[in-house]
């Protein structure tokens, strides 16, 4: 894992106009958008006072250190979903909150989850490695054509092929979870032989993102939960946020 290189919160302009739709009205559309990390994982939009009309924005609450807001346009209404810094290094910014928006775009180019990170590469290579994986001693997969997927400061993800995986152990479930970079995922539980059956262990996205398109039609295992041999190696398992929950947001 990759240490963050900058203090917390770390604040940078960004040369793209970004625009937030809600309630079928742009109600930001600026150049002058910030990327502000909180916390190492991903940045956030902040904006200026001037680049949110205060038309659109109803009093909530205030504290020392925030001024919350609902956002309301014609009879949509968002609660809380602009917060307004009053101290510190973001003094005078505001922050709203992605998911609760219609959609947010960059350019003309509509984008998803959270702004992507410009110090974060996302490569994925065509690779002959043998790679099996087991799960409680059981083969679910076997391939030596696997997509290596390498992104920045995350575990690698062996992305295997469906054809050699064992897909009769492999059961759709219904949760869904979104990606900025690859896309939409959907899971899988494992149904071992023994009947016991692990949730929502591999995942694979149906239609990735053109950055990830060589993932398409392979799966992925979590690294952190099951056994992976790398050219007949077995691999230690890392530490991730995805060691101790069953998934996350962005894999």
């Amino acid at each position: 894992m990759v240490d963050f290189p900058f203090s917390l919160p770390h604040i940078e302009s960004t040369p793209k106009r970004v625009r937030v739709l809600f309630g079928g009205e742009y109600i930001v559309d600026t150049t002058d958008a910030l990327l502000v990390w909180l916390k190492p994982n991903y940045p956030y939009y902040f904006f200026k006072t001037k680049d949110v009309p205060q038309k659109y924005l109803v009093d909530a609450f205030q504290s020392q250190k925030h001024h919350i807001y609902d956002i309301v346009v014609g009879n949509r209404r968002a609660e809380a979903a602009a917060t307004l810094y009053n101290d510190d290094e973001l003094e005078g910014l505001i922050q709203i909150e992605f998911s609760v928006m219609d959609a947010w775009f960059e350019e003309d180019e509509q984008i998803y989850v959270h702004p992507k990170d410009p110090y974060k590469r996302v490569d994925v290579l065509q690779s002959s490695r043998h790679v099996r994986i087991e799960i409680n001693g059981v083969e679910v997969a076997n391939t030596t054509r696997p997509r290596l997927l390498f992104e920045t400061s995350l575990p690698v993800r062996y992305y295997i092929p469906k054809p050699d995986c064992k897909l009769n152990l492999l059961v759709p479930s219904e949760p869904t979870t979104q990606c900025p970079y690859k896309g939409i995922a959907n899971y899988y539980h494992v149904h071992l032989p023994s009947g016991e059956v692990v949730e929502d262990i591999v995942w694979w996205y149906r239609t990735p993102q053109l950055e990830c398109a060589e993932i398409k039609g392979c799966v992925a295992f979590y690294n952190e939960k099951v056994d992976i041999y790398v050219d007949g190696v077995l691999q230690p398992r890392p530490e991730s946020p995805w060691a101790a929950s069953r998934r996350a947001s962005a894999i």
